[in-house]
């Protein structure tokens, strides 16, 4: 192991990595997702735990209701709690279709792998942020946009306003302060 500090402490630039280490590390987070999502969607959702989903309502093959895309042109977080039906991954297809329902109006919400931001589970104060790369982008075919969060049937009536969730309110932190 070689030490990147010249010998008064400080440390030097390190040198550009010729081997692609962020594409790596964000394609290994994507996979924990997609993990978890397949495991609910076999076992379901057990204890408290319960995931925030943010994607780009603009990103190619990003297909949900019109509707919904005029209200949340660039991004959409869903919660996916206590009501949501036929969650599939598709792993040779690189999307994930969820069943939510949207002010009483079912809808099924396929998101391209590529178009996530987020993912987190409150729960147990897990949170990733993920960076689409507009390479992906360009290599799917163009659709248009949208965005929304889905709240359980039984939730009080909205008021129209989104609420902006920071998925940063999740993240791990160090013990709080006595």
């Amino acid at each position: 192991m070689t030490d990147n500090h010249d010998g008064d402490g400080v440390g030097g630039d390190l040198p550009e990595s010729v081997l692609p280490y962020d594409v790596w590390m964000e394609d290994a987070y994507r996979d924990v997702m997609l993990r978890a999502l397949e495991h609910v969607s076999r076992e379901g959702l057990a204890g408290g735990h319960h995931f925030y989903l943010s994607f780009r309502t603009d990103w190619p093959g990003v297909d949900i209701p019109s509707r919904l895309r005029a209200q949340y042109p660039h991004e959409m977080t869903i919660v996916l709690q206590h009501q949501f039906w036929d969650l599939k991954v598709d792993r040779e297809q690189r999307c994930v279709s969820v069943g939510l329902s949207f002010g009483g109006v079912g809808s099924i919400l396929t998101i391209p792998v590529a178009a996530f931001s987020g993912f987190a589970d409150p729960h147990i104060q897990l949170s990733m942020r993920f960076n689409p790369r507009e390479e992906e982008a360009d290599a799917a075919e163009p659709t248009e946009t949208v965005g929304v969060v889905a709240e359980p049937e039984e939730s009080e009536p909205s008021t129209g306003e989104a609420a902006v969730v920071s998925l940063d309110a999740f993240r791990k932190k160090g013990p709080k302060p006595s």
